[in-house]
């Protein structure tokens, strides 16, 4: 019998357990540390000392989360003591050990800039090139995590006036809806309704996310409520290649469909995916503003349909396939993309109908999914290639678990959401960085292989 050989895969774990030297130099080979350079590197002779090696400071910042070393005191003492560390990070034995105010200050100039953010278009550009991202589906999904700033304490409500009972008057219900009008235009970007966000530009909608710590609330598998102060980072991730192609930090209590347009339209403008078809949601994200979005991007929407308190659709199932005379469902077939139409096919249950020769029921059904985009999926739901495309949204909660364990998303140690910020952006762009350099590696690998 013949023996197949299965090809072995270095991934983030093999990467992590190779020698701290090796280690560092593939995952930052990856970063361009001559940019954040640019930005932290001291421009005067005022301020902090000048004697301070800012390249191997940025570099130890990055080994804090590959070491998974809990805070910047512990980062400042492992420095003091383990001497092939603070090698490893690029310090000479000669040169002084920076002080957490050091460090401190270093984030604070990381947190006027979008460096991190940049680089990490640069880490998936790169994974673009290089053939490691070709994905054609995308999943999208958002994680909490708590702040270390403490919660304000909780404030009474001043109690309202009540209201005049009582239909208004024509002239009064005429002001009162100009008045309603001009309030919600005055609203922040993020309190208005999500439509309004699909003719806003990217660089505006990231630029007005909230990102001061919030109460947030979500139900659990349970079906309780689960309250915590804090952030929310919001992923869009490769199903196949599981990089982190798009994110976006924000408040806690944020709604999750109102972060999708942003990172829809970010892998939209800025990276290019010929490949990409397809992406899954859960109910949280079930908008027709997101499914609208999607479908200018020439893209299908895989979302999980959230019942609002809505009528049983009469003459369809509850997948909205539609139902023969007797009430059985129509079978998906097939999905002309030409014409955006989906192609239904007599249920199975005509065959030994006894109506089936009356004509009363028609053959073949058909309909576009333009009709109504939230309602009408390609392939259409409840089939069993929507089902497989739905279950690829595992991805990206993959990817928060890995975030939360393994990359400290749940260890902010800095207050304000500013701050906190560039935590999240730095385990990110590690994540990414670690990807590709595993990624490299394993193509290296496979060339010896085949060699």
């Amino acid at each position: 019998m013949t023996i197949i050989r299965q090809q072995s895969l270095f991934g983030i774990q093999e990467l992590y357990d190779m020698e701290p030297t090796q280690k560092y130099e593939e995952i930052m080979s990856a970063i361009d540390l001559d940019s954040i350079f640019f930005e932290i590197k001291k421009k005067s002779r005022f301020g902090a000392p000048t004697e301070l090696n800012y390249g191997a400071m940025m570099v130890s910042v990055f080994a804090r989360y590959i070491e998974r070393i809990p805070t910047i005191k512990d980062l400042v003492k492992r420095l003091k003591h383990d001497l092939s560390f603070k090698l490893d990070c690029g310090f000479k034995v000669s040169d002084a050990i920076p002080s957490e105010a050091s460090y401190s200050r270093l984030l604070i100039k990381l947190s006027e800039t979008n460096v991190l953010e940049n680089i990490q278009e640069t880490i998936i550009l790169e994974a673009i090139a290089e053939g490691f991202i070709l994905d054609d589906t995308v999943a999208i999904d958002a994680t909490h995590f708590e702040a270390r700033d403490k919660a304000p304490s909780k404030q009474e409500k001043p109690k309202a006036t009540p209201k005049k009972r009582g239909r208004k008057k024509k002239e009064e219900r005429e002001q009162w809806l100009i008045e309603q009008a001009e309030r919600e235009a005055n609203l922040p970007l993020y309190e208005k309704k999500i439509e309004d966000q699909l003719e806003v530009p990217l660089d505006q909608l990231r630029a007005e996310v909230p990102q001061d710590p919030k109460w947030g609330v979500k139900k659990n598998s349970e079906g309780r409520n689960e309250y915590w102060f804090g952030y929310k980072g919001h992923l869009a991730v490769g199903a196949s290649s599981q990089y982190i192609l798009q994110s976006l930090f924000s408040s806690g209590n944020l709604n999750d469909g109102k972060a999708a347009i942003p990172l829809l339209k970010g892998i939209q403008e800025r990276l290019p995916l010929p490949h990409l078809t397809y992406h899954t949601l859960d109910a949280g994200y079930d908008y027709e503003a997101i499914y609208e979005q999607v479908h200018r991007m020439g893209h299908r929407s895989i979302i999980a349909y959230n019942k609002r308190n809505e009528p049983e659709p009469v003459g369809f199932d509850e997948h909205f396939a539609p139902t023969c005379f007797r009430e059985h469902s129509y079978r998906y077939d097939s999905y002309d993309a030409q014409y955006e139409t989906l192609k239904y096919i007599r249920p199975r249950e005509c065959r030994e109908c006894p109506l089936a020769n009356e004509d009363i029921c028609q053959k073949v059904y058909k309909v576009k999914i333009t009709t109504d985009l939230r309602r009408y999926a390609a392939p259409a739901r409840g089939s069993k290639a929507w089902k497989k495309l739905f279950d690829r949204r595992t991805a990206v909660e993959r990817v928060n678990a890995y975030l939360k364990e393994f990359f400290q998303l749940n260890n902010v140690r800095y207050r304000t959401g500013k701050r906190a910020n560039v935590h999240f952006n730095l385990l990110v762009l590690i994540y990414n960085a670690s990807k590709l350099a595993a990624d490299r590696i394993n193509a290296r690998l496979q060339l010896l292989q085949a060699a």
